[in-house]
């Protein structure tokens, strides 16, 4: 005895219309009974009417038939569903931690790690190794882990010297003493030149929406261009900072020109009873310690501004935002 075809071409229209308002859940039970209906055959047939998979008809059929339907607010019942890919492949996470044992970062005793490969490409080496698993995967175990994503962190210092700490300790007194005795103590440092015209410039802005600035579709240098060279002072006592910008390039004139015109706009009014300024600054560049222009300019400087410039520069491979750090130790 076949399916009761009458009672299938009659609920063929309603499944039509009743199956896309339901969750799996509903969905499962509602052809489950159908079939039942049916009687013999009826879970093929409710199959091939609904489109359906035959499994799914016939579990919605045995859970009705068993009594065990699934509690409310749940979709199956506990236990079902397909397993989890890192049980179903136990080999799996070892063998995704293997491949980031050699790019991954971070203090072996913390809970917390990072990898430089990204889990597109483990995902990849790791179908190659005969573990398939797609990137979303990847990322999820990899969290699980302890692992996540993260930009490097110049935190490693070379050789240090022992005279650093002394010498830091002197810079940040005699920043103290002057600034004590009312007198203008300045840090300055060349900043990343950028090129001048319509060049692509990183970061975003607000614009109206599909209106972005149009710039060049390739940022080759421009000959008959030039860069723009922020050079910037900060006044230690007065919390304020001052920006120069050249367009020529990062040299000993552009570095006490800058010194010059911060002096000529804001420093002799900041400060008119100074006879003295501090200037602290890194080791190189165009207000290294070797500079002869650096020194010549300045010492032009003084000569017109009638001030007595002194110049402390910080140890290789440190920044003029040491001064800060110093003084804030030395509780100033």
């Amino acid at each position: 005895m076949g399916a009761d075809a009458e009672l299938l071409r009659r609920m063929g229209p309603e499944l039509e219309l009743l199956l896309p308002e339901l969750d799996e859940r509903a969905r499962r039970l509602v052809l489950g009974a159908v079939a039942r209906a049916a009687g013999d055959g009826g879970t093929g047939a409710v199959a091939r009417l609904a489109g359906a998979s035959w499994q799914t008809v016939a579990n919605g059929a045995a859970e009705l038939a068993s009594g065990q339907v699934t509690p409310e607010g749940r979709v199956r019942r506990a236990g079902a569903g397909r397993r989890p890919l890192a049980e179903a492949d136990p080999g799996l996470v070892p063998a995704l931690l293997a491949l980031v044992a050699d790019s991954s970062r971070g203090d072996p005793e913390s809970p917390l790690l990072w990898t430089t490969k990204s889990a597109k490409n483990l995902a990849g080496e790791l179908a190659a190794r005969g573990h398939g698993c797609s990137p979303q995967t990847a990322w999820r175990l990899l969290r699980g882990q302890g692992f996540s994503t993260q930009a490097n962190a110049k935190t490693a210092e070379g050789r240090r010297h022992p005279d650093r700490d002394p010498q830091f300790r002197y810079i940040a007194g005699q920043a103290r003493e002057h600034l004590a005795a009312g007198q203008p103590v300045i840090s300055v440092d060349a900043k990343k030149k950028e090129q001048v015209g319509e060049f692509a410039q990183a970061g975003r802005e607000w614009r109206p929406a599909g209106d972005p600035v149009r710039v060049r579709d390739h940022c080759f240098a421009d000959r008959d261009g030039g860069h723009a060279i922020p050079y910037g002072i900060y006044d230690v006592g007065g919390n304020t900072g001052f920006v120069n910008v050249g367009t020529d390039g990062n040299t000993a004139a552009l570095a006490v020109e800058s010194v010059r015109r911060w002096w000529q706009l804001i420093g002799k009014d900041a400060y008119p009873d100074a006879a003295r300024l501090l200037v602290t600054c890194d080791a190189g560049g165009s207000n290294g310690w070797r500079n002869r222009a650096w020194k010549a300019g300045l010492a032009e400087l003084a000569q017109e501004t009638g001030l007595e410039i002194t110049v402390c520069h910080f140890p290789p491979g440190t920044q003029c935002r040491c001064l800060t750090t110093e003084l804030s130790r030395d509780g100033a």
